[in-house]
């Protein structure tokens, strides 16, 4: 349900010891994508992580995702191949496309199914699809997708999509979930994290937990790591949840594709 995001991160031992301290600090979930470029650190880190502690790599959740140059059925399938020699893995827990393409994301899909029934990645889903990629995909597919990873936080709910997902057995992933830092100061928030005795950053995570999706948020700061997965040991309450529920304004800080056919 919390994992850590790589994007931006850095090639190099920046990433490398991101993943590290975040794997330290009790994270098992660890999303990472090709266009991130960051893949083989992600791969390095895991497995000197797990031979150091004797840890089986099983018992960790590794995302990566398709990127937009890289869809259509074959190429697909060459670019998950590439993926997995950089990561230095056998398999992938959950392998997504990245944005719905137009045009060729019906073949990419065909290609993640094949992936999936071989056994190569064990989930695969979706990144940036709006309800009516979902549809798309659900019009031709065998598969539906299990997750589906948008940006989410209280400052954008997305709550049609989201009960979209929720009808059709989607989980909802999500990304920029302290809104990449542009509202972390808004007095609203400010002031329920005072009266919680936590941060804002801990109380955004912490709502996306109590809305049921995964919440990946990213930082390469040892401190702002740890401090991001300790948030199992409180619970935001119905009146401030209320009030956070009251922030939504469609504030978006990647990237939007509602305009995509």
């Amino acid at each position: 349900m919390l994992g850590l995001g790589v994007f931006r991160s850095g090639s190099g031992q920046a990433t490398e010891d991101a993943v590290t301290w975040a794997l330290d600090a009790g994270y098992r979930h660890i999303d990472t994508a090709r266009i991130y470029r960051n893949e083989s650190e992600v791969g390095t880190a895991i497995r000197r992580w797990c031979d150091r502690y004797g840890v089986d790599r099983s018992g960790l959740f590794i995302t990566t995702k398709l990127w937009n140059d890289d869809h259509g059925y074959d190429k697909a399938l060459r670019a998950f191949d590439a993926s997995l020699r950089s990561l230095g893995l056998s398999y992938v827990d959950l392998y997504l496309v990245h944005w719905p393409v137009p045009e060729k994301r019906r073949d990419s899909w065909r290609a993640l199914e094949t992936l999936v029934g071989e056994g190569r990645c064990r989930a695969i889903g979706v990144s940036n699809y709006t309800v009516r990629h979902l549809d798309d995909v659900l019009q031709t597919s065998r598969v539906v997708p299990a997750v589906n990873q948008v940006e989410l936080h209280p400052f954008l709910q997305q709550r049609e999509l989201v009960q979209y997902c929720a009808e059709h057995g989607i989980a909802v992933e999500a990304y920029s979930p302290l809104t990449k830092g542009r509202r972390l100061d808004d007095p609203r928030l400010v002031a329920i994290a005072r009266e919680l005795g936590r941060s804002p950053a801990q109380v955004l995570i912490r709502w996306g937990l109590e809305k049921g999706f995964v919440v990946i948020p990213k930082s390469a700061d040892r401190a702002r790591i740890v401090a991001n997965a300790e948030v199992f040991d409180f619970e935001i309450g119905e009146e401030a949840i209320g009030r956070l529920e009251a922030l939504d304004e469609a504030l978006r800080t990647a990237w939007d594709p509602s305009g995509v056919d």
